[in-house]
C-alpha cells in the first residue's frame, strides 16, 4: 500500500493554482497604480467601480474621482492591463500546446509561420494602406494563412507526421521572413520604422474593443486546451501509445494545433511579436506543477499572464520614453531559459 500512495509534493501541486491565481491579482493591482500619474490601489478601484455602475460626471466628481483618474485608469491602463494578461495566457496555453503535441520542449506558438505570416500581412497595410486597410485584419488573415499553408504542406495520404509539420512550418515561415524583408526595402523611412516598431510588440494602443476581440478568441481556446489536457498527455507518450489506448492522434494534434494557433493569431495581430513567452511559461509551470498537462496548461495561463503583467509594467515605468514590450521579454527571458535548461533540465519532464 505504501508504493501506492502519492508524494506529499505532488498532492499539493494542484493547491499552487489558486495561490498563482491570487498572486496574478495582486500584480494586477499593482500593474495598475504603477506609472508616471500616482494613484492609489483603493482610489484606482473606486474608479473602475464607479464606471462599472455607470456614474455620471457630476456623481463620479461628487466621489473626489477626477477626469483625469478616469482617463488614466479606465481608459489607458485598465484595457492595456487586461490585454497584457490575454496576451500572456494565449502565447503560454499555446506554446504548452505545441510542445505537448510535438513532444518537443523548444517548441513555441510561432512555430507554424504565425508570426512571420502576420508580420507580412502587417507590413502589407503600412506600405499599401488603400489595399489592405485594416491592419490588425491582415495581420490575422495571413498569419492563419501560413499555418495553412504549413499543415497543407506536410499533410501526405491522410496523415499529417508531426516531423514534416515542423520542417514546413520552418519552410512557410523563411518564405513570409523573405516577404517581409520585401517590404522593409520597398517601404519608406517612416513606414521602415512603423514596421520595425510593430515587429517589437507591444500594448501602446491598447482599447476596449482589442480587450472584446481577444477575450472573445483566447478565453475559450484557453479553456478547451485546458480541459482536454489529458489529450495532451496521450499525445505526449507517442502516436502508437496514443491509439492503443483509444485516441486518434492526428485529429486530437489538428484540434489542439487549431486552437492554439487561433489564440495566438488573434495575439499577435493585436500587439505584435512577443517573443519568449510562449517557449518558457510552460516549462516554468512544469517546473512549479509536474508534468501533467491537466495541470500545466492553466499553470502556463497564470504565468504567462503574470510574467507580460511584469514586463509590460517595466517596459511603460522604466524610463521617460516606452521601451517595446518584446525587448523586456527577450532580456529577461533569455537568461533565465538558460539558467532553465543548464540548472534544471533534468526536472522539467520528471515525475
Amino acid at each position: 500500500m505504501e508504493s501506492l500512495s502519492v508524494p506529499r509534493g505532488r498532492r499539493a501541486r494542484p493547491l499552487l493554482l489558486p495561490l498563482l491565481t491570487l498572486l496574478l491579482f495582486v500584480l494586477f493591482v499593482w500593474a495598475l497604480t504603477a506609472g508616471e500619474y500616482a494613484i492609489s490601489p483603493p482610489h484606482a478601484w473606486h474608479t473602475v467601480w464607479a464606471r462599472l455602475n455607470a456614474l455620471g460626471p457630476d456623481a463620479m466628481r461628487e466621489a473626489g474621482i477626477s477626469r483625469m483618474d478616469e482617463v488614466v485608469v479606465w481608459n489607458i491602463r485598465l484595457p492595456r492591463l487586461l490585454l497584457a494578461v490575454l496576451a500572456g495566457m494565449a502565447l503560454s496555453v499555446s506554446g504548452a500546446a505545441y510542445q505537448g503535441c510535438f513532444r518537443n520542449p523548444l517548441v513555441e506558438p510561432y512555430l507554424l509561420g504565425v508570426s512571420s505570416g502576420a508580420a507580412w500581412g502587417a507590413s502589407l497595410s503600412i506600405v499599401f494602406p488603400a489595399l489592405f486597410p485594416q491592419g490588425q485584419v491582415s495581420a490575422f488573415g495571413f498569419a492563419l494563412l501560413a499555418v495553412l499553408l504549413s499543415y497543407s504542406m506536410a499533410r501526405r495520404d491522410g496523415e499529417t507526421p508531426p516531423v514534416a509539420l515542423i520542417l514546413s512550418g520552418i519552410i512557410v515561415g523563411a518564405i513570409f521572413s523573405a516577404l517581409v524583408s520585401i517590404m522593409k526595402y520597398l517601404a519608406a523611412d517612416t513606414e521602415l520604422r512603423e514596421i520595425t516598431f510593430w515587429m517589437m510588440g507591444g500594448f501602446y494602443y491598447a482599447t476596449w474593443d482589442d480587450v472584446f476581440t481577444n477575450a472573445a478568441a483566447v478565453l475559450p481556446c484557453v479553456a478547451l486546451i485546458s480541459l482536454t489536457g489529458w489529450k495532451l498527455n496521450l499525445l505526449s507518450l507517442g502516436d502508437e501509445e496514443a491509439r492503443a489506448l483509444g485516441l486518434h492522434p492526428d485529429r486530437a494534434r489538428l484540434f489542439f494545433l487549431a486552437l492554439a494557433t487561433l489564440a495566438a493569431a488573434v495575439c499577435v495581430s493585436t500587439v505584435g511579436i512577443v517573443a519568449w513567452v510562449g517557449l518558457m511559461m510552460p516549462h516554468a509551470a512544469r517546473m512549479l506543477l509536474g508534468p501533467d498537462n491537466r495541470h500545466v496548461v492553466p499553470g502556463a495561463a497564470l504565468l504567462g499572464a503574470m510574467y507580460m503583467l511584469l514586463c509590460d509594467t517595466i517596459a511603460r515605468t522604466l524610463t521617460g520614453a516606452e521601451i517595446p514590450v518584446a525587448i523586456i521579454t527577450s532580456i529577461l527571458g533569455a537568461p533565465y531559459l538558460l539558467w532553465l535548461l543548464r540548472g534544471k533540465g533534468r526536472e522539467l519532464y520528471a515525475g
